[in-house]
C-alpha cells in the first residue's frame, strides 16, 4: 500500500484537542501526525465510529454486506455477538460469521456466545458448551464472552453458567451483560460475578444503580429497542463509562445511518461536550474490549474518517487500515460470494394446527410496546367462536404462533396486543434467540399461509393477506441474505410498508415481532413450547 497524506483539522480524542495538521499513512498504519497551518480548513479528521454491541444477523445481512453499508456512515468496527446464528448452527455458525467478516476491510470483533441455547424452555438448533467457547477464545482468538442473558442462572450461581464466566476471566477477557430491570442487591450480585457491561437498561435509575456497582452502560438505539432518550444524560455525567450501540438494526435503517446518528443527536440536540461524545463512540469501546482499532494516534492502524463539520458529521471518507472503504455516501467494498449454511427441518403446516380450544373465559395477553423489548401482560376476556379462541382485531387482540423450525412439533399459540393489524398476518424466521418461526395474524388461514411460505424458502420474513403472500427469503441460517445489502434493504422496506398497510402502527413491526419469543426479556413471551412468564421464569397457562 502506498504512502499518502490527509490534511484538515485533526480531532485528538486522547488529548481532547483539535488542531490543523496532516496525517501520514504508510502501509495501513499512521506513520505521522504533524501540525500544519496549510490544510483544508473545511474538513475534520477523527477516529471512526464503533458499534459496541450488535447482532449483525439482525440486519438480515451477512457480515460482508453489513460492512458495505456501515462504512458509509463512518463505522469502522463492531463488537458483535453472533449468538443468533449460534443458536441455529452452533460453533459452525459462529465460525461462518468470523470467516465471512475476514473477507472485507472492516473490524468485526465477534464474541463467544454465552447462551446457546438461550434457555431450556425453547427448542434451539444447537448447543454451544464451555468446551466450544474455549475453542473460540483459543483457536479463533475472540476477545470477550457475549451477553450473559441467563441472569437468573448468574444470580443462582448455576455451575454451567459460572464455568463460562470463569473460563473467560482466566484468559483476562471481559464478560458482557444482559440484565433488563435488575437493580439493587440483584444488580450488585450479577455484577459481582464479573460482568462488566449492560445494554439493556431502559430507565436512568436502573443505569445509575448498575454504575454504582461498577458496570459500564452501553446506550442502545436500534430498530426496535430505543433507550437513548432515557439514558443520554449519562454522556454528561459519566462519559468514561458510556458506549453506544444499535444491538439490532434492520437493513433499510442501516442504509440511512448508524452510530453517527447518536453522535449527531448528542452534539446537536443535547449539546454534550464533543470530546465526551466521540470517546463514547470510539475510544471507550477500544479501551474496554482492548480492540486493535486505531483512534488516530501515531503507530496505530489508519482507521479514521473525514467529515465536513462537527455538527452534522457528514462523512466524506472512511479509511480502515489505510484503505479508502467509503467516499461521499458510496461504499467501495465489493460484494463477495458466500456459501449457504442452514438448519431447517419442518414440514408445511395445516390451518387446523393453528386452532386452540378455549379452556376458560379469560386469556393472558402479551402487551407489546413500540420501541421496547420489555412486554407487559394483561388478563383479557377471550373471544371465542365455536369453542375456539380467535383473534379480535376490534380490540387489537391477535393470535400469536411460534412454529418449531428444527423438527415437526405442535404449534404454540398465544395472544398479543399492540400490533394493530386489521387483516392478514406477518411471519418471521428471525425470532430471538432460537429463531423458530413466529407469526401474528387476524385469521388462522393467513397465519398458515405466512408460515408456509417461510418454510418453503427455509427462512425469511413474510406476510399474507386476502390470499396473497409476499416473502423476503433469508437462506443463510434462515435469518440472513447473501444478496446485495442495498437490494435487501429495498425489499425489506417494501414488505415493512406492506405490513403497515395491514394496520400496524409499530415503527418496526417485524423487529418487534422477532422479540416476542425472547424469553429472557420480561414479562410475558411465547416460545415454541408455550406461553412463558419471563419474570417468574417459568411457563404459564394461556387461559384462566
Amino acid at each position: 500500500m502506498k504512502e499518502f497524506t490527509v490534511s484538515g483539522n485533526i480531532v485528538d480524542v486522547v488529548r481532547k484537542q483539535i488542531f490543523p495538521g496532516t496525517v501520514t499513512v504508510s502501509n495501513g498504519v499512521i506513520s505521522g501526525i504533524a501540525h500544519s497551518s496549510d490544510v483544508n480548513q473545511n474538513q475534520y479528521i477523527l477516529p471512526g465510529f464503533i458499534d459496541a454491541h450488535v447482532h449483525v444477523e439482525s440486519s438480515m445481512l451477512i457480515p460482508s454486506e453489513f460492512a458495505r453499508l456501515a462504512v458509509v456512515h463512518g463505522t469502522v468496527a463492531t463488537v458483535s455477538d453472533p449468538h443468533e446464528i449460534g443458536n441455529v448452527l452452533g460453533l459452525d455458525g459462529v465460525r461462518y460469521m468470523i470467516e465471512n467478516g475476514k473477507q472485507v476491510p472492516f473490524h468485526f470483533y465477534f464474541g463467544a456466545p454465552s447462551c446457546v441455547p438461550a434457555t431450556t424452555f425453547e427448542t434451539a438448533g444447537a448447543v454451544l458448551p464451555v468446551e466450544d467457547i474455549n475453542k473460540l477464545f483459543v483457536e479463533d482468538q475472540l476477545k470477550y464472552l457475549s451477553e450473559m442473558m441467563n441472569y437468573p442462572g448468574v444470580l443462582a450461581r448455576d455451575p454451567l453458567v459460572m464455568d463460562k464466566i470463569h473460563a473467560t476471566h482466566e484468559l483476562g477477557l471481559p464478560v458482557d451483560g444482559h440484565a433488563p430491570g435488575l437493580k439493587n442487591g440483584d444488580a450488585q450480585r450479577y455484577i459481582q460475578a464479573g460482568i462488566s457491561t449492560d445494554h439493556e437498561c431502559y430507565t436512568l435509575e436502573e443505569a445509575l444503580d448498575k454504575i454504582k456497582y461498577g458496570m459500564k452502560i452501553i446506550i442502545r438505539e436500534g430498530s426496535a429497542a430505543k433507550n437513548y432518550h432515557a439514558l443520554h444524560t449519562l454522556i454528561g455525567t459519566h462519559p468514561d463509562l458510556v458506549m453506544f450501540c444499535s444491538d439490532d438494526k434492520h437493513p433499510h435503517e442501516l442504509v440511512e445511518g448508524h452510530i453517527n446518528r447518536l453522535v449527531i443527536r448528542s452534539v446537536i440536540e443535547h449539546g454534550y461536550d464533543l470530546m465526551d461524545v466521540l470517546r463514547c463512540a470510539c475510544y471507550n469501546p477500544i479501551i474496554h474490549y482492548k480492540l486493535d482499532v486505531g483512534y488516530l494516534q501515531v503507530g496505530q492502524p489508519a482507521d479514521f474518517i473525514v467529515v465536513d463539520n462537527l455538527k452534522d458529521f457528514h462523512v466524506q471518507q472512511t479509511y480502515i487500515k489505510g484503505e479508502l472503504v467509503a467516499e461521499k455516501g458510496k461504499t467501495n467494498i465489493p460484494s463477495i460470494k458466500s456459501k449457504v449454511v442452514n438448519h431447517f427441518n419442518t414440514e408445511p403446516k395445516k390451518v387446523d394446527e393453528f386452532k386452540v380450544l378455549a379452556q376458560g373465559k379469560n386469556i393472558q395477553v402479551i402487551i407489546a410496546e413500540d420501541g421496547e423489548l420489555i412486554t407487559k401482560k394483561e388478563s383479557i376476556p377471550a373471544t371465542i367462536v365455536d369453542n375456539y379462541l380467535v383473534s379480535d382485531p376490534t380490540k387489537d387482540v391477535l393470535k400469536l404462533a411460534v412454529v418449531n423450525r428444527y423438527e415437526n412439533a405442535p404449534i404454540a399459540i398465544g395472544f398479543i396486543k399492540g400490533f394493530g393489524l386489521k387483516q392478514g398476518a406477518l411471519a418471521s424466521c428471525i425470532a430471538h434467540d432460537s429463531h423458530n418461526i413466529i407469526a401474528v395474524g387476524v385469521s388462522d388461514e393467513d397465519l398458515c399461509q405466512a408460515v408456509n411460505i417461510i418454510i418453503e424458502n427455509k427462512g425469511g420474513i413474510s406476510l399474507s393477506a386476502q390470499g396473497k403472500t409476499e416473502v423476503l427469503p433469508l437462506p443463510i441460517a434462515g435469518i440472513m441474505s447473501h444478496q446485495d445489502g442495498y437490494e435487501v434493504a429495498k425489499k425489506y422496506a417494501h414488505i415493512d410498508g406492506e405490513a403497515k398497510k395491514l394496520g400496524s402502527s409499530l415503527h418496526a413491526p417485524y423487529m418487534t415481532l422477532s422479540f416476542m419469543a425472547l424469553l429472557v426479556i420480561p414479562s410475558l413471551k411465547l416460545s415454541d413450547k408455550g406461553l412463558f412468564d419471563g419474570t417468574a421464569f417459568r411457563f404459564t397457562p394461556l387461559s384462566s
